[in-house]
């Protein structure tokens, strides 16, 4: 059996696959299974986790209760499929029924320590629909091709001679898996992974997980997940869900709580967690000279190379005297094959281009958008200014108005009360002249 799945796996180290480097940071956590693409070369990832598990002190022997730091080292080296991965946890333990003078005891130190590598064998290629402009149904129908899985295959070292007695499980042992993942849409992906760890030491286990995962939006995702683990004794399974948050493009935040199930016993598993990356990706492309040769400095391209083909290489130019006199004619070659190879070299060259160009078209466009929407509010502001200043001159003009017009009243009534007083005089005046007017009269007649 053994035979048989290193044969496999060397066959599939022999195929020529390029690796999918993202953008923002591709994180395992907070689940427990693993994607098979790598992280990317020249990058290097930092994935860390609290956790605190507590479940029943069943069977005699056990570790119900554990609270540590996990901690997973990735970094992309030599090939854009090919990762090395440090996975270790350094955790608190409380081991139950030691002996019969001793119920319980706890101990620090490490409970896991795993130096391993993944290799990306096989890259289905699905249609792109987005394109298809003649039907609506061929543009919106399920590729079925989407559940042809991507394949990697897992290859790791578990160093227990330094850790506690319950995770030693035998010293140094060997672990192998198979990682496999489906992308049904840009939103959906199943990741499942299969393993057989602890290799010819005590209690072997085979374990498999799958993990559902679902993009909210650009920055919320969430997950649900189902693992299990199986050897002589005793079989293990859990079942957790959890959330994580993009904060930029190198920078993530998860947590997870899950449920687990020994035999009878049941317990939680919960943890928070932040991973990082230090992004030194490089999108290589080819310069050529006026020969269609390489232009010397440059790695040396290879095609149809494996991944021990291309390790080979990288060992021969460490040894190579390089000549930077000028550009050097391949004598080797047929016309046809440098014909060939000058027109691969060029696609990759403008596809790097069309990348730049495409990535500066969406900076553009944001910006623009982003000009849009700030003069946008600017406007809105400036109407609503101005729409507060009428009213409130309005308003202004409202009280001018009405107080005006009460003193208008004011002068009117005054004039009124003026006329009135007038009339009052003149008519007194008038009855005096008559009384005088009459007493005059009558003095006239007493005097006759």
């Amino acid at each position: 059996m053994m035979k048989f799945f290193f044969s496999v796996l060397l066959l599939f180290l022999c195929t020529t696959i390029t690796a999918q480097y993202t953008e923002v940071i591709n994180s395992n956590k907070p689940g427990f299974s693993e994607s098979p693409y790598s992280v990317g070369k020249g990058v290097y990832q930092f994935e860390s986790s609290i956790f605190h598990r507590n479940t029943s002190a069943i069977p005699t022997f056990s570790n119900p209760i554990a609270t540590g730091l996990e901690l997973h080292y990735r970094m992309g080296v030599l090939d854009e499929s090919l990762e090395f991965n440090i996975t270790t946890a350094v955790q608190q333990n409380e081991f139950t029924f030691l002996n019969v003078f001793e119920s319980s005891r706890s101990q620090f130190g490490f409970g896991q320590f795993t130096i391993g590598a993944k290799y990306l064998v096989y890259k289905p290629k699905y249609q792109d629909k987005s394109k298809e402009i003649r039907s609506w149904k061929k543009r919106h129908s399920f590729d079925w091709s989407r559940w042809i899985p991507h394949v990697a295959v897992y290859g790791g070292i578990n160093f227990g001679s330094f850790l506690s007695d319950y995770h030693a499980r035998g010293g140094i042992t060997p672990k192998i898996g198979v990682l496999l993942q489906n992308e049904f849409s840009h939103k959906l992906n199943v990741i499942t992974n299969i393993h057989y760890n602890y290799i010819g030491g005590y209690l072997p286990e085979f374990s498999y997980v799958v993990t559902g995962t679902y993009n909210f939006t650009n920055k919320w995702s969430g997950f649900a997940e189902h693992q299990a683990l199986f050897n002589k004794q005793e079989s293990q399974s859990n079942l957790g869900l959890g959330v994580a948050y993009l904060f930029n493009n190198n920078l993530q935040i998860n947590s997870s709580l899950r449920g687990t199930f020994q035999e009878n016993s049941t317990g939680i598993y919960t943890s928070i967690g932040v991973s990082y990356r230090i992004n030194n990706h490089v999108d290589k492309y080819v310069e050529l000279d006026e020969f269609g040769n390489k232009i010397e400095g440059e790695d040396i391209q290879t095609y149809n190379k494996g991944f021990f083909g291309r390790l080979i290489d990288k060992i021969k130019n460490l040894f190579k005297k390089k000549d930077k006199n000028g550009p050097q004619l391949e004598t080797e070659k047929t016309e046809e094959e440098l014909e060939e190879e000058k027109e691969g070299r060029v696609r990759v060259r403008q596809k790097s281009v069309l990348g730049d160009i495409t990535k500066k078209d969406k900076k553009a466009k944001k910006k623009t958008t982003k000009e849009k929407e700030k003069a946008a509010r600017k406007k809105k502001k400036a109407e609503e200014k101005a729409k507060r200043k009428l009213e409130k001159e309005k308003l202004k003009e409202e009280k001018r108005k009405k107080k005006e017009q009460e003193k208008l009243e004011r002068e009117i009534k005054k004039l009124e009360e003026e006329l009135r007083k007038e009339e009052e005089l003149e008519k007194k005046e008038k009855q005096e002249k008559e009384k005088k007017k009459k007493d005059k009269e009558k003095e006239k007649k007493d005097n006759e």
